[in-house]
């Protein structure tokens, strides 16, 4: 079956998995929504037990499949056809079927932007492991980056194990090398790590969190440490024009918080997908 696949035109392999990955899209939103209860809800509760406190009702802890997805004011459970990504939406006028409730503009947004890349990851790579693996990368960076944004962290339950995954798959040289892989692990960690600990330093003032430090390691882990120096101009780059863009039309403080994940994991989707042929446009343009 996998043969037949792979005899398949690049066009019908690039539609495929823009199909799958807007069914995809649609759990992904689940997973933005409810993972962060989970690990809020695993936070209180071993801290109540350091504490010594009563444990929480078992029966309020929240899972990716419970409670059914249901509208979030009138309560009233979403039926089949309500959960086809993008069309009910669209069909829907944006509302729920029975209050007329408005539904996050989001959803659509997530399952079209996790199917748009994807299809992006395949056309780039063609049908191979290189593209399968990077398609479930995208998958992972959409899940962090907009938890990121909303909750200010880029859990180690989601990030850790798809490090190891990148060490993992360079012993078959999928992107890189086993050596090269590991050296870009130490290396992505380190990177920010340094940087985050001199700003600490010198302001007294925390300017980046672990979470970034980790997701760095990770595409080291995944490219090799060759792509990082591009990850780090690129996202800086990007960090900083949305930065100053969230001052000047928000008008936010310069105190505020801003998530650097997003920037990062954007970086890093540009370095999978193009990295080698930028790196290589420098050196040629350096005369390297």
């Amino acid at each position: 079956m996998l043969a037949e696949f792979a005899e398949l035109s690049g066009s019908t392999h690039i539609a495929i998995a823009f199909l799958f990955s807007l069914l995809v899209g649609s759990f992904l939103n689940v997973v933005v929504l409810r993972y962060p209860k989970m690990v809020f809800h695993s936070w209180t509760q071993q801290s109540r037990e350091w504490l010594e406190l009563e444990s929480l009702d078992q029966d309020t802890v929240p899972t990716l499949s419970e409670p059914a997805s249901h509208c979030p004011n009138c309560k009233s459970p979403l039926k089949a056809w309500h959960n086809i990504p993008i069309v009910s939406f669209v069909l829907l006028g944006g509302k729920c079927a029975r209050c007329k409730y408005p539904i996050s503009w989001r959803y659509p947004l997530i399952e079209l932007l996790t199917a748009s890349s994807s299809a992006v990851v395949m056309a780039v790579f063609g049908w191979s492991l290189a593209a399968l693996f990077g398609i479930a990368l995208t998958w992972v960076l959409i899940v962090l980056s907009f938890i990121d944004i909303d909750h200010q962290i880029l859990p180690d339950d989601i990030v850790m194990p798809t490090l190891w995954l990148g060490l993992g798959i360079s012993y078959f040289g999928v992107y890189t090398d086993s050596s090269t892989a590991l050296v870009g692990a130490i290396a992505g960690y380190m990177s920010f790590w340094i940087v985050a600990q001199t700003f600490k330093l010198i302001t007294g003032k925390v300017g980046m969190g672990n979470g970034d430090f980790k997701l760095m390691a990770l595409f080291g882990a995944w490219f090799g440490w060759q792509l990082l120096p591009l990850v780090v101009i690129i996202s800086s780059l990007l960090g900083s024009v949305f930065g100053l863009a969230m001052i000047m039309i928000a008008k936010s403080g310069r105190e505020t918080k801003i998530p650097f994940g997003p920037y990062i994991a954007l970086a890093g989707w540009i370095a999978m997908l193009w990295g080698q042929r930028i790196n290589q446009s420098y050196l040629n343009y350096a005369g390297l």
